[in-house]
């Protein structure tokens, strides 16, 4: 009875037996995961590397290519190995241990973009006070903040989900996540659901307002200021609004595909909705900023190359 209600492991419905066209999907994840990992490597790297860019914003910007390094490492790795066997079953703690890891990432990225959007609100709102402000102290607390409130709180959601009894095994994803683990449940998931509200509100929709405020104000304050202020400020803060809206659709996404069965309407649209989050950002992200920001263009070989 208990390994009916507390299932040693899970099965993934979405794989389908694709015959040999599975190893023309491996190469592309292959190639997908490798440019990630080249792309963001490369911004960690230059930040190191560069005294120049030991500035809050660059180390921001290098806390996002770290974060996408640590979430892409909880799906490529498995999901290779998934698309080439035959069998898709995870076992239950491989399983637990996919959904944090994949969850931590995608809570871990809106903060980090709210702690970008105050940096550049007082570089650009106050900028004689900006060095006071933003020290590096700041900086190290600003980030701790940002990974530690979804790690802590993940961890609070994976438990709860871990100890509920379930009728089933089968999870319509690529991997694991925590809606389709509690769908299973044979008892009332209301604390669960409310936890995830609880979660979902404070890390999604309040980083999310705080950083439509932050660049309003920004954009009132550049309305009133000179051309040459406006053109300043846009340049550093577009590449971060850019990155903002790609996150928002993405991570939209995948609340709309958790939460309406899409998967019994059209199996394409929950696998590009199910990976798009995981997929999209760390390929962009490192692109936008190695493109559009000079200091680490004309640093990193890899992006001054692509623009000679």
């Amino acid at each position: 009875m208990e390994n009916d209600t507390f299932p040693v492991s899970f099965h993934l419905t979405l794989y389908r037996d694709q015959g040999h066209v599975k190893y023309v999907y491996f190469l592309i994840i292959l190639i997908v995961y490798l440019a990630i990992l080249l792309l963001n490597a490369s911004i960690i790297l230059v930040v190191m590397k560069e005294k120049s860019l030991h500035e809050p914003m660059y180390i921001f910007i290098s806390c996002l290519s770290v974060n996408s390094l640590y979430g892409t490492a909880g799906l490529f790795p498995r999901l290779s190995i998934d698309i080439l066997s035959d069998s898709h079953v995870i076992s239950r703690p491989a399983c637990f241990t996919q959904i944090y890891v994949i969850y931590t990432y995608s809570l871990s990225e809106l903060p980090i973009l709210a702690v970008m959007a105050y940096d550049r609100y007082v570089a650009i709102c106050q900028p004689l006070r900006y060095h006071s402000i933003m020290t590096m102290r700041t900086t190290a607390l600003l980030i701790a903040g940002a990974f530690t409130w979804p790690f802590f709180w993940i961890a609070m959601v994976v438990s709860l989900a871990s100890r509920l009894p379930l009728c089933g095994r089968a999870i319509t994803r690529l991997y694991c996540s925590n809606w389709s683990v509690v769908k299973l449940s044979c008892v009332s998931t209301a604390s669960n659901n409310a936890l995830g509200l609880f979660v979902l509100t404070s890390s999604v929709f309040l980083p999310s307002g705080f950083i439509l405020f932050t660049y309003i104000r920004i954009l009132v304050l550049c309305h009133k200021r000179s051309a040459e202020f406006r053109s300043k400020a846009l340049q550093t803060c577009l590449p971060h609004m850019v990155t903002f809206v790609t996150y928002s659709i993405a991570i939209f996404c995948d609340v709309l595909l958790n939460r309406f069965e899409l998967d019994q309407i059209m199996n394409i649209v929950t696998l590009v909705f199910s990976v798009e989050f995981l997929v999209v950002p760390p390929v962009l992200n490192p692109l936008i900023y190695g493109l559009t920001l000079p200091e680490i263009r004309k640093r990193n070989q890899l992006f001054s190359d692509c623009m000679s």
